[in-house]
C-alpha cells in the first residue's frame, strides 16, 4: 500500500509540532508511522490519525472524551493496542500537543520499563533451569 503526500504532510506535521517535548521523529511502519522519542515509540500516524500510547494511568483521560482506540483487523478479530486517538485541538496548539504526548511518553516509559523487567526476570528463569 503506497503512503500518499497528504499522508506524509501530515506526518512532517505531527513532528513539527511534537518537537516541543524534544527531539522526535517519525518510521514508516504497517502502512503508518509511529512516531519517537529517545528510541521510544509514544504515537502513531495511521490514515491520517494521531493516536497516542495510553496505560491504566491515562487511559481514562481519552476514554471520559470520547476518544476512539487503534484497531485493527487480526485473523478476523478487532485488535486494540494501547493507543487512543489524540484530541483535536492537539492538533492546533503547541502546548496542548506538548502535555498530551508529555503523558504519552510517560505511559511508553512505563511500558518499556515493564517490559525490560519482564525480559530480564525470563532471562533469569531460564538460566536457573
Amino acid at each position: 500500500m503506497a503512503i500518499s503526500q497528504k499522508h506524509n504532510e501530515f506526518v512532517e506535521y505531527i513532528v513539527d509540532l511534537t518537537q516541543s517535548i524534544g527531539p522526535v521523529y517519525s518510521k514508516r511502519m504497517f502502512g503508518g508511522h509511529g512516531i519517537f522519542l529517545d528510541g521510544i515509540m509514544f504515537g502513531l500516524v495511521f490514515r491520517d490519525t494521531f493516536y497516542l500510547k495510553v496505560d491504566k494511568d491515562s487511559r481514562e483521560k481519552y476514554k471520559s472524551r470520547g476518544l476512539e482506540p487503534f484497531s485493527y483487523q487480526r485473523q478476523g478479530k478487532e485488535t486494540h493496542l494501547n493507543y487512543f486517538q489524540a484530541p483535536d485541538e492537539v492538533l492546533d496548539d503547541m502546548s496542548v500537543m506538548r502535555d498530551w504526548c508529555n503523558c504519552a511518553f510517560a505511559a511508553a516509559l512505563r511500558a518499556a520499563a515493564k517490559n525490560k523487567t519482564r525480559t530480564r526476570m525470563a532471562s533469569i528463569s531460564n538460566y536457573q533451569s
